[in-house]
């Protein structure tokens, strides 16, 4: 198994979907805490949930329209038709610098374009800082297009974009 294989996380057995599960939660800070049930929830109605084994990485997005009840997603859809928005990436702390995060998005990427759609978007945290995703970002080809507070959470985000 190469270690830049990418799976979808549907496909992973119970042990490989918890494994996801807690390496999403070890970065609930940058992301946010997910229980099991909402984890579920996220993957059934993603426009592409996908991995890298064995928990080394996970990449989640929603088209435009998806499912999805959150206020960043909101965002975008007050904004724009067509999309796919990444709610979260993550790569685990022994696994950064190997380029899986590159990997992960240039997947979506493909999968975008082959749906057609204009644009990838996401949002980063501000505060609290994440200036490691702030530079990811940039040499991917995100630009940003926006602010907000979120209230309740405590955090502040820019709006990123990049078009396909």
């Amino acid at each position: 198994m190469s270690i830049l294989q990418i799976e979808n996380i549907a496909e992973q057995d119970e042990s490989g979907r918890r494994a996801l599960l807690d390496l999403n939660n070890a970065h609930a800070r940058e992301t946010s805490f997910l229980t099991e049930p909402h984890f579920e929830s996220l993957l059934a109605g993603a426009f592409s949930a996908v991995c890298v084994p064995k928990a080394a990485a996970l990449l989640i997005a929603f088209d435009h329209s998806g499912p999805y009840d959150n206020p960043n997603f909101r965002w975008f859809s007050e904004r724009y038709q067509e999309f796919a928005y990444v709610d979260r990436i993550v790569v685990g702390r022994a696994f950064q610098g190997m380029g899986l995060a590159r990997r992960l998005y240039e997947h979506l990427f493909d999968l975008a374009r082959q749906a057609r759609l204009r644009r990838v978007v996401c949002e980063v945290n501000l505060d609290p800082p994440n200036p490691e995703s702030d530079a990811f970002h940039e040499r991917m080809g995100f630009a940003e297009v926006g602010k907000a507070v979120l209230k309740g959470r405590e955090k502040t985000v820019h709006y990123l974009c990049k078009p396909l």
